[in-house]
């Protein structure tokens, strides 16, 4: 039986320097709204002028970096970039209209399929799953006893996980939560498997726990969403592109049930995050003052955000369990906008400048000293 491990897998060998504009990226999960992360990643691939160095991803973000990784693995060394890149595009196209087909198959696929999204058919229980009174009364050990997740089928047809593992290039990390300790773990490499996968999209009251050598896991979401820490320590550039689909703040403080919850969700599935960049932005100022030096344990971090701004508003948190096809294209439109913005203003920024306030969207108001 192995033992869970928040650290960096042991064959991970430290990079060599890389030369250009390489950046990683981190990819958070949000369900259907992973939709938007896939119009990011499209738009950047079809751009062409970053290469990407490592990928973190957890539960949609996960499903997003795989796929994309795929389409690279498939493309094979020979390819040139621009047949890689529009393989990776192919692929991701593929993992998103198979979700939406397999939202529309029939009323228990599509119920499944609503779950493995973001909550409980509407048509049972209402918008959110989280803290609904079903969820006091049915586990998915009761509910869904055999334990049913049309996203493993679709995964297996459109992933060979095989090739994934021999990938040199971007290197992928994926992230789910150990049941027993809450700590992440990280994924990659041959431990990157469909399990992993699965595992890094598992919501506690839909599916039953992921087993990986002898130990459960859950939604990556709970611990690292995404996981900053393996694009830090294992990759050598310093920028971090997060594609962000959980938005920080809301303009009014909800009342009704479904609007609490749905922020509530929101919080939940953010509050990793914060505590992660609260961290970067603490040693980035240890290493600006000199308390710490810049070296083989530490290294300053520049920080870039994509993500819907005030569109994605218009997509409350309970839509996250939608498979409709025509929302999901809308996300996958605004993702690609949002993309084109951040390279118009910002690409020269890279290795040079985070382009976020880590302070003020982050940090907020913390003593001197903290």
């Amino acid at each position: 039986m192995s033992t869970p491990s928040s650290a960096i897998p042991a064959h991970v060998v430290a990079p060599s320097p890389v030369r250009g504009h390489a950046v990683n990226l981190a990819l958070q999960g949000g369900g259907s709204h992973g939709a938007f992360t896939w119009g990011v990643l499209d738009k950047l691939l079809q751009d062409g002028r970053l290469e990407l160095e490592g990928v973190s991803g957890t539960s949609a973000g996960a499903i997003n970096a795989v796929a994309m990784a795929s389409g690279f693995a498939e493309a094979g060394k020979n390819a040139t970039p621009e047949e890689a890149r529009e393989a990776a595009r192919a692929s991701l196209a593929r993992i998103w209209h198979g979700v939406a087909a397999a939202g529309s198959l029939g009323a228990l696929t599509q119920g499944l399929m609503r779950m493995l999204m973001g909550g409980w058919p509407t048509e049972q229980v209402g918008a959110n799953f989280f803290g609904n009174p079903i969820s006091q009364w049915l586990s998915p050990y009761q509910s869904n006893p055999l334990d049913i997740n049309p996203l493993r089928r679709l995964l297996e047809e459109q992933i060979d996980f095989a090739a994934l593992a021999r990938l040199d290039s971007p290197k992928v990390f994926v992230s789910a939560t150990h049941v027993k300790t809450g700590r992440a773990e990280i994924f990659s490499g041959k431990r990157l498997t469909l399990q992993a996968v699965m595992a890094s999209a598992c919501l506690p009251m839909v599916f039953q726990a992921v087993e990986i050598d002898g130990e459960h896991y859950w939604d990556g979401g709970f611990s690292g969403n995404p996981a900053l820490l393996p694009l830090i320590n294992a990759c050598a550039s310093r920028d971090i592109v997060l594609v962000q689909i959980n938005p920080l703040k809301r303009q009014h403080t909800p009342q009704a049930p479904n609007e609490i919850m749905d922020r509530v969700n929101e919080l939940t599935f953010n509050a990793s995050l914060l505590s992660q960049m609260r961290t970067i932005d603490f040693i980035n100022r240890l290493l600006a003052d000199g308390r710490l030096q810049e070296g083989e344990k530490y290294k300053s971090v520049l920080l870039h955000r994509i993500d819907g701004g005030e569109a994605m508003e218009e997509f409350p948190s309970s839509t996250k369990m939608s498979t409709d096809s025509a929302m999901m294209e809308k996300l996958f439109a605004l993702g690609q906008d949002a993309a084109k913005r951040w390279l118009s203003r910002h690409f020269e920024a890279l290795g040079q400048q985070s382009t976020i306030n880590i302070r003020r969207d982050y940090v907020g108001n913390v003593p001197q000293g903290f």
